[in-house]
C-alpha cells in the first residue's frame, strides 16, 4: 500500500476527511510483474475524478530504455518500436506527479500499480504521500455476486461504459473510474452511505466480509450522531 501518515491506527487527516468521488484512479503498463527484478513501466493511465464526474485524462507512452518481452508487446499491443520515440520514463513520470498532486489514488489490483508507482517516482527522487484504495478489493466487497473480480468481468456483470480495450493504461484506468463510481452508487443506495469519504473506502477493502454489516452500522451511526 502507499505510504499513509498514520497516528494511534487513523489515516492523516487530510487523507482521511477526502470525499470518495474525489481522485485519481491510474494504470501502469509495464515490462513485467516486478520493478525490483528490473522491470519498467511503459504507459501510464490516469483520469481525474472530481465530485463524481470524470474531469481531466493522463495518458503517456514512455520509453523505459529496457526491452519490451514478446508477451508483454502481445498482451498490450505497445511494442519497442511504439516506444522508441516516446519521452523517456523520467521526463513522463515527473509530469504524473505533478497531475496527481493533493489527490488520493485508486488502482484494480492497488498493489501491483503502487510498486511500479513508487519504484519510478524514487528514481526521480519524487515522493507520494497521499492514499491509494484498490477497487478489485472494494469490488470484493461491494459485488460479491460477480463471477470473479477481474476488471473486464466487472465492467461486464455492471454494465460498465468501456470500448472493449483492456491493457492499455488509459481505457483500464477509464473502466476502473467507472467501477469506483458505480461501487460508490452502490453504497449509497443499498447501504445508507451517502457521502464515503477516502478513509472509509481504504478501511472497507481491509475488512472482512463477514463482518461488512457491522462496519456499515457503525459507519452510518457515527454521520447520525
Amino acid at each position: 500500500m502507499a505510504e499513509i501518515t498514520e497516528f494511534n491506527g487513523l489515516m492523516d487527516i487530510h487523507v482521511q476527511h477526502k470525499p470518495a468521488d474525489h481522485l485519481v484512479v491510474f494504470d501502469f503498463e509495464t515490462t513485467g510483474l516486478s520493478p525490483d527484478m528490473g522491470d519498467r513501466a511503459i504507459e501510464i493511465g490516469a483520469v481525474l475524478i472530481e465530485n463524481g464526474r470524470i474531469t481531466d485524462r493522463f495518458q503517456q507512452l514512455m520509453n523505459p530504455g529496457i526491452r519490451i518481452p514478446l508477451f508483454i508487446e502481445n498482451l498490450t499491443g505497445i511494442t519497442n518500436a511504439m516506444v522508441k520515440g516516446a519521452r523517456k520514463n523520467a521526463d513522463v513520470m515527473g509530469e504524473f506527479y505533478e497531475f496527481i498532486a493533493g489527490h488520493n489514488l485508486v488502482a484494480h489490483n492497488a498493489s501491483f500499480d503502487e510498486r511500479f508507482l513508487r519504484a519510478e517516482f524514487r528514481r526521480i527522487k519524487k515522493h507520494f504521500s497521499g492514499g491509494i484504495a484498490c477497487s478489485l478489493l472494494a469490488a470484493r466487497r461491494i459485488f460479491q455476486l460477480a463471477p470473479n473480480h477481474q476488471l473486464a468481468t466487472l465492467a461486464s456483470y455492471k454494465d460498465l461504459p468501456n470500448e472493449g480495450i483492456y491493457h492499455r493504461a488509459l481505457a483500464d484506468a477509464e473502466v476502473t473510474a467507472h467501477l469506483w463510481l458505480s461501487m460508490l452508487g452502490e453504497l449509497r443506495e443499498h447501504h445508507r452511505q451517502e457521502s464515503p469519504t477516502f478513509d472509509f473506502m481504504y478501511r472497507l477493502t481491509k475488512t472482512p466480509k463477514h463482518q461488512l454489516r457491522k462496519f456499515y452500522l457503525q459507519t452510518t451511526a457515527k454521520e447520525s450522531n
